[in-house]
């Protein structure tokens, strides 16, 4: 069985555009590109446990539109991931046996560049410069949906590598406010768009064909990614082996371990070592595991960290 809720606050992504999440309502909103189809707004949100429900904004949707549509909220909601090896582990695990309830699978985008791109612009800024970035992508560049405001990111999807290559150098630096990232973006939706760099196999190879070590080794091969940016795109990639460590998540473990004191990396990365190839998603869950708690104690759409 399978909680959205936990779902949808997997981390601070699932609220940047084309995607929302209404806490309050217990929502999940995302637009998407279809295949020879304008994109489409969908709302996600669970009836009960076990149960969600789909929506098609202002949009009738055939048959075999239904059906596309299916098959990109499994790929979002990682749907498609078997988190069974994982479940035994923490099943045994006093400070983790909640996840079998449910938890661990995490919001991603509909494409590997997507992922690549809001990652890159969550670095070295606010959460705010990181949102502010997004959302001129997605306004200025991104499909409409029918019925999309004339302005905003709502109802547009994210933009192509081809239109964020063909987009002027002085709207990352103006619009986007990219700062030193627009090189990056500009670089990285050029080479994906001519074929020089494939994103998207990185999330459909099996680890027979590409083991984690070389997934790290060619994101960390591309503009603006380094070991933090890598840890995290992998997270979304079903590729858990390795812990995100930064500024928000050792002071964070920190604190839930009652150390007024840091801990050592090596401490911590022996802590998870029992999760094997599932160990930095054991970490960010122990990170997150009162998320569900303090959204429902709060006011709705608190910021949260990546």
């Amino acid at each position: 069985m399978i909680d959205l809720r936990r779902v949808f606050l997997s981390h601070g992504i699932a609220a940047l555009p084309p995607m929302r999440l209404d806490e309050k309502a217990w929502t999940f909103e995302i637009t998407v590109p279809l295949a020879r189809e304008r994109a489409r707004t969908l709302t996600i949100s669970q009836a009960h446990a076990g149960v969600g429900l789909v929506a098609a904004r202002n949009q009738a949707v055939s048959a075999e539109l239904a059906v596309a549509i299916m098959a990109q909220l499994r790929h979002v909601l990682s749907l498609d991931v078997d988190l069974s090896a994982f479940y035994a582990v923490a099943a045994e695990d006093p400070e983790l046996d909640w996840v079998v309830n449910g938890a661990g699978r995490m919001v991603r985008s509909p494409t590997v560049f997507e992922d690549v791109v809001k990652t890159i612009c969550t670095t070295n800024t606010s959460w705010s410069g990181t949102t502010r970035m997004i959302n001129a992508l997605v306004e200025h560049l991104g499909r409409k949906a029918p019925n999309a405001p004339a302005q905003g990111p709502d109802g547009r999807a994210f933009p192509t590598p081809e239109a964020m290559a063909a987009a002027p150098d002085t709207f990352y630096k103006k619009v986007a406010a990219a700062g030193y990232r627009s090189a990056y973006l500009k670089q990285l939706a050029r080479d994906v768009a001519a074929g020089r760099v494939d994103l998207e196999r990185l999330g459909t190879a099996s680890r027979e064909e590409l083991p984690d070590d070389e997934v790290a080794r060619q994101l960390q091969a591309l503009p603006g990614v380094g070991p933090y940016a890598a840890a995290h795109i992998m997270l979304m990639l079903g590729r858990y082996d390795r812990l995100i460590l930064d500024s928000w998540t050792r002071p964070t473990y920190a604190r839930l371990m009652g150390s007024k004191r840091p801990v050592s990396d090596r401490t911590i990365i022996k802590r998870f070592r029992r999760y094997g190839p599932s160990a930095g998603l054991a970490f960010w869950l122990f990170l997150t595991r009162d998320w569900l708690a303090e959204a429902q104690a709060t006011a709705p759409n608190v910021t949260r960290p990546v």
